[in-house]
């Protein structure tokens, strides 16, 4: 292939800004495992069905694996390496899927965990059945879903409590995921 060829894109991936130069062809799923070194976004299917590959882009949930990397030029995208806390506290998805054992072999663990975030953002008090629609463009070979199921109805009451206790209208604390309370 020709430089001529070439791609200059600025990302920002978690938070992070990146300028790496690519093939048009590049996929996204590609860029950001290849190029910018974060596996912890899956490709199972390179077909957009099994939604391992799933990223938030410009606060959308989007299958990486079928987007290309020149599509998001100029984007904010989060990946799962993303969710976790700078200090390292998990989210409360993460500390969910943990508790709950929504996860065995963990290959669609993070496509799942990205799906639900966007989710739970849309939807932060959400049924099981929502909670089954939400998450059912993502396959899972090995759990069955119901932990899954259990720990993102588990992160949807962590994610409330944590609002509340930041948002409350006198009290001024603010009670962590794990039970840690801040004045």
């Amino acid at each position: 292939m020709s430089h001529s060829n070439l791609r200059n894109l600025t990302l920002t991936v978690n938070g992070k800004e990146y300028n790496v130069t690519v093939e048009p062809r590049m996929l996204l799923s590609d860029v950001l495992r290849d190029e910018l070194g974060l596996t912890g976004t899956h490709v199972g299917c390179e077909h957009g069905i099994c939604g391992a590959c799933t990223v938030i882009m410009d606060g959308r949930a989007v299958r990486s694996c079928l987007a290309f990397g020149v599509q998001a030029d100029k984007a904010e995208i989060t990946t799962v390496e993303g969710l976790a806390e700078p200090g390292g506290d998990l989210h409360p998805l993460q500390e969910a899927f943990w508790e709950k054992h929504g996860l065995q072999c963990g290959f669609c663990t993070s496509g799942m965990l990205m799906s639900a975030c966007h989710f739970l953002k849309e939807n932060p008090n959400p049924t099981r059945e929502q909670i089954r629609e939400g998450i059912s463009g993502n396959l899972c070979r090995c759990t069955g879903y119901q932990n899954i199921v259990d720990a993102v109805e588990m992160a949807a009451e962590l994610m409330n409590k944590n609002k509340e206790s930041v948002e409350g209208p006198s009290d001024k604390k603010i009670i962590h995921s794990r039970g840690e309370v801040e004045v």
